[in-house]
């Protein structure tokens, strides 16, 4: 063989999706790529609005590798600012909205962000921690009809610069940076529910493994309709389907935000094949009257993670005929390394599925590191193209989170069973130890989840003089009920050892969960006072 003719595809293959948006539009220029309130959104006008902000971000000195950051809600906006920092080779780094303070002044600063795209109604919030990053440019999206108009006279820095004219005044750039599988695309800070938050470096070749994954595990094709309610600063909402749909030429249902009636509505109404959920949305949108009788059947993939899925939700769907498959990942795995195939939904409750095609997933001891057998507890670790490379600037966590064998270790506890399906027990650093004895929260969370007059529950550990350890229980109410702490016992006492139950309740309006629907520990532990 003529070793001249080899190529090495990671840096042949073009799989920048701002290209891929670009050929869309030239192909089908009129096609809806987006379904919005403020205003539906052609594949041209996609493509040429990001065309004019790559333009716009070039002039103010952004180059490639430099970073560009988004503050705000689900809307077109962040697709163009993202796809305008893919045609220049820059870096996106799409900002949690719901952060303030020391919390967003570490995330500018820990990006190295040089320009940020930011709604009015965020711009504040920004200006007070402004201070300290490396940010030298402000555009303000301004004309988005579902985002607040500035007070007049605007408040604040007068830099702020509005975005619209910017880009009316714009000649579309016509290059488009190629990317290879190497090349860094996202910074994306994890939720910090365990920790500080940390910048995960997401490459072009994460972003399009993980959709291959998708491709071959899920009931996906071209010309899908897919939803997106959840953040999208999040991965799983980001790139589940919505980045994987504009590569192939669909349309994405983009709602600033998650109503269950206008979920339901808009699923009907626009026949939606795909979409993300977390638990939290899935409960809610049962409880909207006539859901099952809507006529769901165009409905084919709904994959739900971000948190433990509890089996009664699962068979409740089902028994209308509406299958969730259950997925699991991180941040750090773009996101998903496991999916439970639909057809064993019921057969394998409560699994979080069999590894992606071109994903490993084994278990390993914590303190060997070495492989377990089936239904043996120990960390859940993975390897292949679609897990990170590492942290932004962090290579001391890098170094921690993969061993010398490539593996990234991800801090989740689980067991595989003898048919190879993961089983997710908890995160390792949640672990109580109870008078020597392992306890794991999420287990003793699930076994509770089905308790009628529970709203909502999470558990944690607290001191123990004489068990190094307790456990407590937090919930919340439904409207009208009241529980008392032997009746948790009691309910969880059928499910569960005895040392695993909680010894302590404590009853709050609502349980601190984050953007992404995960139990918010730090929250938890920090802010509410466990009385005895």
């Amino acid at each position: 063989m003529n070793n001249r003719h080899l190529v090495n595809l990671g840096t042949a293959v073009d799989v920048n999706p701002a290209a891929a948006v670009h050929r869309n539009a030239l192909h089908e220029p009129d096609a809806v790529v987006v379904r919005y309130s403020g205003g539906d959104v052609t594949y041209a006008q996609l493509d040429e609005r990001a065309a004019r902000l790559a333009v716009v971000l070039a002039e103010g000195g952004v180059a490639k590798g430099d970073r560009v950051a988004y503050l705000g809600l689900n809307s077109p906006s962040f697709l163009i600012t993202m796809l305008a920092s893919f045609r220049i080779g820059a870096i996106f780094v799409p900002v949690n909205f719901r952060l303030a303070g020391p919390e967003l002044r570490g995330i500018l600063r820990g990006s190295g962000a040089t320009t940020v795209v930011c709604e009015e109604g965020h711009r504040a919030a920004l200006d007070a921690v402004r201070d300290g990053t490396a940010l030298k440019r402000f555009l303000l999206v301004d004309d988005d009809p579902e985002v607040p108009a500035a007070p007049a006279p605007a408040a604040g820095p007068a830099d702020w610069e509005p975005w619209a004219r910017l880009l009316a005044d714009a000649t579309p750039m016509g290059e488009i940076v190629r990317r290879a599988f190497d090349d860094p695309a996202i910074v994306m800070f994890t939720s910090g529910t365990t920790g500080l938050p940390k910048g995960v470096v997401l490459t072009h070749g994460n972003i399009w493994w993980n959709s291959i994954n998708v491709d071959s595990r899920l009931d996906t094709r071209r010309g899908d309709v897919t939803h997106a309610a959840a953040p999208i600063f999040h991965i799983g909402a980001l790139n589940s389907f919505l980045l994987r749909t504009l590569v192939r030429g669909g349309t994405v249902v983009l709602r600033r935000a998650f109503d269950p009636q206008g979920f339901l509505d808009d699923l009907v109404r626009y026949r939606v094949n795909s979409f993300f959920a977390v638990p939290a949305m899935l409960v809610a949108l049962a409880r909207v009257p006539g859901v099952f009788a809507a006529g769901l059947s165009h409905v084919r993939s709904i994959v739900v993670a971000g948190a433990p899925v509890p089996p009664s939700l699962i068979r409740q769907y089902a028994e209308h005929g509406i299958w969730l498959q259950q997925a699991w990942g991180l941040t750090e795995t773009a996101p998903f390394a496991t999916h439970l195939p639909v057809e064993h939904t019921l057969d394998k409750l409560g699994s979080a599925g069999i590894a992606m095609p071109f994903t490993e997933v084994r278990i390993v001891d914590t303190e060997t590191n070495l492989p377990v057998g089936p239904g043996v507890r120990g960390e859940v670790v993975v390897r292949g193209p679609n897990v990170t490379p590492g942290y932004w600037h962090n290579p001391e966590a890098t170094r921690t989170a993969f061993d010398e064998d490539g593996w990234f270790h991800s801090g989740d506890i689980g067991y595989l069973d003898e048919d190879g399906y993961l089983f997710i027990v908890d995160r390792l650093k949640d672990m109580i130890i109870s008078g020597g004895e392992n306890v794991y929260p999420a287990e003793v969370e699930q076994a509770l989840a089905d308790m009628p007059g529970l709203a909502d529950v999470a558990v944690v550990g607290v001191p123990h003089e004489e068990w190094g350890e307790t456990v407590v229980a937090i919930v919340s109410l439904a409207e009208g009920a009241e529980v008392t702490l032997d009746e948790i016992r009691d309910h969880a006492a059928a499910k569960l050892a005895r040392y695993k139950l909680p010894r302590r309740l404590k009853v709050v309006p609502a349980v601190p969960r984050n953007a992404a629907g995960k139990l918010d520990k730090v929250t938890i532990r920090g802010t509410i006072e466990i009385g005895s």
